[in-house]
């Protein structure tokens, strides 16, 4: 059966949906000796589809991980400068990329997978999955701070945030570990908040993703996601953990 061939790409493993659109309209996608545009379709049984003129491996099981990622790793699956990525921690043969990004100073919960569908509906802002996170900021914080991340902050390019739910969990000598929740993932987002309403962060690690929790998994160690874990990523249940975190 036909389907758009970004699909097909994703399916096989060659990144999300977009990623596998860029590459369409890189012209390194054909279809029959074809060079393709975006939009075209192609039945993976009887077509011969080819990227960079590589036949694509399309039997590919699906793998889904989960890593602790250590501060000073980049979230990618492959660094021009040759620094350490998430996808040098995991020793699998299989190729496989990150599901969201954490910045180079952040810890914590990430996904890694070779399953382009999913990461694109884990990633895609229309479907505002929960990331929680421990945050750790260099004052402790009033409620008039607080309030001004549930309400929603504009950043520096203009772009208001949508409510944020945030927690104060304890305090410390100078500062206080708050939780915080999104439901979109906009670079560096914790970090400006924070510095917008005097309170620099100092550290931020993601203790989940959607159903997904960090658990014990200590700093470079990674696991397999279990089915019903990989079920719960692809069939979300909005209620199981929205209600664990007060607004106060």
């Amino acid at each position: 059966m036909e389907e758009r061939v970004q699909k097909i790409l994703a399916r096989a493993g060659y990144g999300s949906r977009r990623q596998c659109e860029a590459l369409i309209q890189q012209g390194r996608v054909k279809v029959n000796g074809v060079t393709i545009q975006l939009g075209a379709k192609a039945d993976p049984q009887k077509d011969k589809i080819t990227l960079d003129n590589q036949p694509l491996k399309i039997h590919i099981p699906n793998i889904y991980i989960a890593l602790n990622k250590p501060r000073g790793v980049i979230s990618a699956a492959y660094s021009p400068e040759g620094k350490k990525t998430v996808c040098d921690l995991v020793n699998l043969d299989t190729r496989l990329f990150p599901v969201g990004r954490l910045d180079v100073d952040s810890e914590g919960l990430i996904l890694l997978t070779n399953d382009g569908e999913l990461a694109n509906f884990l990633t895609h802002p229309r479907y505002g999955h929960e990331k929680e996170y421990r945050v750790l900021v260099a004052k402790r914080p009033e409620e008039d701070q607080l309030k001004a991340w549930r309400r929603g902050i504009v950043l520096s390019d203009g772009y208001r945030t949508k409510p944020v739910k945030v927690h104060l969990e304890m305090t410390t000598p100078k500062g206080a570990w708050l939780r915080v929740i999104l439901r979109e993932g906009r670079k560096r987002q914790i970090r400006e908040m924070g510095s917008l309403t005097g309170l620099p962060v100092l550290r931020i690690i993601r203790t989940r993703i959607g159903e997904i929790t960090l658990g014990n998994l200590k700093p470079g160690e990674w696991r397999y996601l279990t089915p019903a874990e990989v079920k719960k990523l692809k069939n979300p249940n909005p209620k199981t953990f929205t209600t664990k975190l007060t607004s106060g």
